[in-house]
């Protein structure tokens, strides 16, 4: 579909509108839209549960509230894209499985340069004017926020953007300003002042209010016990995933899961470039498929170091797995994986494996509030193997031959320890 052909049907009145800003993302509002029968043919629609919650409400398989017939309506998903290669590529093929499930998707350049900001807003106003729904899938997105301030629509949904909406419930249920879990504590900075009353409007708009007639909706994979007072939450079980690939060839070796935390601040990498060589000699692990923000010279060091051979996705790693080939294990630190993989590769014989993280490999500047939240993403987790982190000293400082990663520009020769690979679905 052209960038044109999408623009006119963002313009669809009283549709959809889904806006997303990575792969998961956009992985979840497809599961949304094939659990809730939402733009598409009812006929298409698997079913799911629903969970209720304190206060809540419950969501049948059509998506009804009530278990009467809802029309299919429009669904428009608008791609707020950002900089960074490896989201951006991996968005660009999430985006073409969307269009081949009969979606529009409008690609926006959002941050294309200083003037971006104002064109894509300025485009997206009256569409978010006459959209009867809209869907997110990062409420903590300055971006999004802004657009929640435009839109007059009354159903509002919240797809999963990884475990930040474990963070995002707890927070909107104290009626605290929206933070990100990894970012220290403190005095808002300078920008915070300045986009306060925005997000203040914003965490308004995503509060239920009966009186305003309205609904909000957390369609999650995530374990949500009690969710807001008149928040519906939908159960996420990636039933167009499995409906749509599978099952995979499992192989007999074990596959490691990477994170982006040593890219956020929360661990040290020397810590966590030893717990990884710890992990993966204890279990035969043999791939890494590495997290789409974990940096090229982190990637191309964890390959020196361990052995492993460090993969690219080009997809998110639900779909990936559930194509295989896959490990019969995978081993991942606290993340989003450890709830979303044991569910995309139901009734195959795949093991999750999850190691906490020790507290000494903790950063100083890391949020005090990060402990406690990563433990809760391992302890929250079903179905899943528990492994114990041991608190070993770091390795020695790595020499400059070793550990120099390839010149820029470069890329590493096929085949060899420190190569990166980029896996196209089959």
């Amino acid at each position: 579909m052209s960038v044109r052909s999408g623009r006119r049907a963002a313009t669809t009145r009283r549709g959809t509108l889904a806006f997303v800003e990575s792969p998961v993302q956009l992985l979840n509002v497809l599961e949304w839209a094939h659990t809730t029968g939402r733009g598409v043919d009812a006929g298409t629609v698997a079913g799911a549960g629903a969970v209720p919650g304190a206060g809540s409400g419950t969501v049948d398989a059509a998506g009804t509230g009530a278990g009467g017939d809802v029309p299919a309506e429009e669904l428009t998903l608008v791609v707020l894209s950002p900089t960074d290669p490896m989201t951006r590529g991996q968005l660009r093929r999430m985006a073409e499985l969307a269009r081949g499930e009969g979606f529009h998707v409008r690609w926006e350049e959002a941050r294309g340069g200083a003037a971006a900001p104002f064109h894509t807003i300025g485009g997206l106003a009256g569409p978010l004017r006459r959209a009867r729904r809209i869907v997110i899938g990062d409420p903590f997105s300055r971006y999004v926020q802004l657009l929640l301030t435009i839109t007059r629509a009354r159903d509002l949904v919240v797809v999963d953007d990884g475990t930040a909406t474990m963070e995002f419930i707890s927070q909107l249920a104290r009626g605290e300003r929206l933070v990100r879990w990894h970012r220290r504590g403190g005095r808002p900075g300078p920008r915070d002042v300045v986009f306060m009353p925005v997000s203040s409007k914003a965490r308004r708009r995503l509060t239920p209010s009966p009186s305003d007639d309205r609904r909000v909706e957390v369609f999650s994979s995530m374990p949500i016990e009690a969710p807001p007072d008149g928040v519906t939450v939908t159960v996420n079980s990636f039933s167009w995933t499995r409906a749509r690939f599978g099952p995979p060839r499992i192989t007999k070796g074990a596959d490691l899961v990477g994170t982006s935390l040593v890219e956020t601040g929360v661990v040290d990498l020397d810590r966590y470039v030893e717990a990884v060589r710890t992990l993966a000699r204890a279990h035969g692990a043999t791939r890494y498929f590495a997290h789409r923000r974990e940096s090229s010279e982190k990637l191309h060091r964890l390959a020196v170091d361990t052995g492993l051979q460090v993969v690219r996705p080009d997809l998110p790693l639900e779909l990936i797995a559930r194509r295989g080939p896959i490990g019969r294990t995978i081993l991942s630190f606290p993340s989003t994986v450890v709830h979303t993989l044991p569910l995309a590769l139901a009734g195959t014989d795949v093991k999750v494996a999850v190691m906490d993280i020790d507290p000494t490999w903790l950063t100083d500047s890391a949020s005090p509030r990060a402990q406690g939240f990563l433990s809760g993403v391992t302890g929250t987790a079903r179905d899943v193997q528990r492994l114990a982190s041991e608190a070993a000293p770091p390795p020695p400082p790595p020499t400059p031959s070793a550990h120099a990663g390839p010149a820029q520009g470069s890329v590493p020769a096929a085949g060899t320890a420190s190569s990166l690979e980029q896996v196209a679905p089959a």
